[in-house]
This record gives C-alpha cells, sequence and structure tokens, in this order.
C-alpha cells in the first residue's frame, strides 16, 4: 500500500486522526483535511517522517471551498486511491417538535452535503482510472432511529442510502465502495453533541468499554487492504456492551 494515497475528511479529530495515524504507519500517502489549521499543521509534523503528507484546511460544507481545495493539490497527490468520507457531526439531542434549525443544517450541510461535494469532485479521476476505493463512515444511527436523534439519524440513513447508491453508480468503473458504521466511539463526538458541556459528554462513555478511534482506524485499514476482488461494503461495529443504539450494559 505505500504507493497508495488516501484522502481523508475530519482528519484532526477521532477516528479521521486515528484512521490518518495507522495509515502513515503502514505508509500510505496522506491527504489529510479539516477546518483547524493548528491540528492539521500538528498532524503533518507528527506523521510527515512516516509518509509523504499535504494537507487541505477547508469546511466540507462549503461547496466552493471543496473544489477549490481539491483542485489546488500538488500534482505528486492529484492521484487519490482511498477516499475516507469521515467527517461529520451531531448537534443538539432533541425530540423534533423541539429541534433548532441551526443544528438541523448543520447537521445536513456537514453529514449529507459535506460528503457529496467532496465525492463529487474526486470521483471523477478515480471513474478515469477504472479505479478506487470509497469508504464512508456511517454510524448505527443509520440503522436505527433512537429517541431524540431524529435529524441525526436521518443524515446518517442518508449516508447509508448514499453508499448503497454509489456501489450501483461505481460498479461499472471497478470502484469499490464501503460503509463502516460504528456504535458508541468515545471521541470529541458527545462533546460537539451537547455543545462543549465535557461533564455531559464523560457521563456517554461511564459504565461500559466505548469503542475507540483506534479501532475503527484498524478496521478502516482492514477493509482497504484486501485484495481488489473483495469488498466489505457495509459494516456494523459495536463495543461488546452495546446491543442496540439504546441498550448498554452498564456497571
Amino acid at each position: 500500500m505505500n504507493n497508495k494515497t488516501a484522502f481523508i475528511t475530519g482528519a484532526t479529530s477521532g477516528i479521521g486522526k486515528a484512521t490518518a495515524q495507522f495509515f502513515a504507519k503502514n505508509k500510505i500517502r496522506l491527504i489529510l483535511c479539516g477546518r483547524r489549521s493548528d491540528r492539521l499543521a500538528q498532524l503533518k509534523k507528527e506523521l510527515g517522517d512516516l509518509t509523504d503528507v499535504t494537507t487541505l484546511q477547508f469546511d466540507v460544507s462549503n461547496r466552493d471551498e471543496v473544489f477549490k481545495a481539491i483542485a489546488s493539490l500538488p500534482k505528486e497527490f492529484q492521484k487519490i486511491d482511498i477516499l475516507i468520507n469521515n467527517a461529520g457531526n451531531a448537534h443538539g439531542l432533541s425530540t423534533i417538535q423541539e429541534g433548532n434549525l441551526d443544528d438541523w443544517d448543520a447537521m445536513i450541510d456537514i453529514n449529507i452535503k459535506g460528503l457529496l461535494y467532496v465525492s463529487r469532485a474526486i470521483l471523477p479521476k478515480m471513474i478515469d482510472r477504472n479505479n478506487g476505493f470509497v469508504v464512508n463512515i456511517g454510524s448505527i444511527a443509520g440503522k436505527e432511529v433512537y429517541p431524540n436523534g431524529n435529524v441525526y439519524c436521518a443524515s446518517k440513513y442518508a449516508v447509508n442510502a448514499l453508499n448503497k447508491a454509489m456501489r450501483i453508480d461505481l460498479n461499472n468503473y471497478n470502484i469499490r465502495v464501503a460503509a463502516i458504521h460504528p456504535g458508541a466511539v468515545e471521541t470529541e463526538f458527545s462533546e460537539v453533541r451537547f455543545k462543549g458541556d465535557k461533564e455531559r459528554a464523560k457521563n456517554v462513555y461511564k459504565g461500559f468499554k466505548a469503542l475507540e478511534a483506534e479501532d475503527i482506524a484498524d478496521i478502516i485499514y482492514f477493509v482497504v487492504t484486501r485484495p481488489y476482488h473483495v469488498n466489505i461494503e457495509d459494516l456494523v461495529v459495536y463495543p461488546t456492551a452495546q446491543a442496540s443504539a439504546t441498550i448498554l450494559n452498564k456497571e
């Protein structure tokens, strides 16, 4: 895989960062994307001794920024073999009748439109080469609606549907498409959802062993390194303590 280049959105934290670190150790060249320039710079410094790294700072929900940033890639990074559509977030946890409209917009813009914009910018060159791999990071929220999850769940159901649609549309071009749907992963996810309330976020993961970002990164690497005729197209990953979106075996 040391001649492959991976494009990772949401690379500055959580699953995206862990995947970048895992890929770097295995000599996959990296295009790391995110909104926080300081974190991108630190990550490039950290991983630059292991593999070739370049960074792009942009917001996936901004269509113009997406296409401009990807068009600006240096020539040596323009052949993208693996696209990891990881950027996504959850905002708020409320009933639909009490939902915050700004939260709804943010989830729809990032989780759905962001994935679409980045994919649309990258896929044509994969099609031209008749080769490539797209990994969409979904969620169990895209498999099962839970109380107060409404719009977040809807956005992840959309990711699930788009993953299936991509696989159909790209089938004639030898491009593999896969989705990974994690259950409870202890990252900044809950802190973002609860608007920076760290104590409330910590309580989400108390009493059981949640998945770690590195667990998902390991699985992503496994998926992308299968022989080319093998496509692990849809994978749900729970921590052992979790039986469904709402059933957790807590101490």
